[in-house]
């Protein structure tokens, strides 16, 4: 039997394995919506970004005289071609990463469950402060839906090893 993908046994409980698979269609959407974002960002490419910032500002019925719609200006402005073609990369590796870990966890791989755990656990130290900083319902959500997220797939990796000890036994 494959050792690195996860069987269902009587021991698996099926509601663990429907939250895996929220999870991997989850990951499957951020995909997804950066493979979309590095799309849009290679469009830009060759345009004038200062009047196409001005415009989504003006769009949003923002001042454009504003701070924060300033400094959106100002950061557009100083893109290069180069620089975009940059972000657009990183994030369609992003993007591949994601898609990747969404199709191991739909199979039940032990790797993508592994992989899922340490990059949700990156994030759990950031949201963290900005829960302390910033106790609004959002960022208790983030952080508690991310913890829920890494415990699960620590669970199903501890759950994977028991099963491959007593498969041994």
């Amino acid at each position: 039997m494959n050792r690195n993908v996860r069987p269902h046994s009587p021991g698996t409980s099926a509601s663990v394995d429907g939250a895996v698979k929220l999870v991997a269609f989850f990951e499957a959407l951020k995909g997804i919506l950066a493979l979309l974002a590095a799309s849009g960002l290679l469009t830009l490419l060759h345009k004038d970004l200062h009047d196409v910032a001005l415009s989504l500002v003006e769009h949003a019925h923002l001042n454009p005289a504003a701070k924060y719609p300033q400094i959106f200006i100002a950061a557009a402005s100083n893109l290069q071609d180069s620089r975009l073609v940059l972000l657009a990369l990183g994030a369609a590796a992003y993007s591949g990463l994601r898609l990747v870990e969404a199709l191991g966890l739909f199979l039940g791989r032990a790797w993508a469950e592994l992989l899922a755990a340490f990059s949700g656990a990156i994030y759990l130290p950031f949201e963290f402060l900005e829960f302390v900083q910033h106790r609004t319902p959002l960022h208790v959500g983030l952080l508690l839906a991310n913890a829920a997220v890494v415990a699960l797939m620590v669970y199903e990796l501890l759950q994977g090893r028991r099963r491959a000890t007593q498969d041994a036994a």
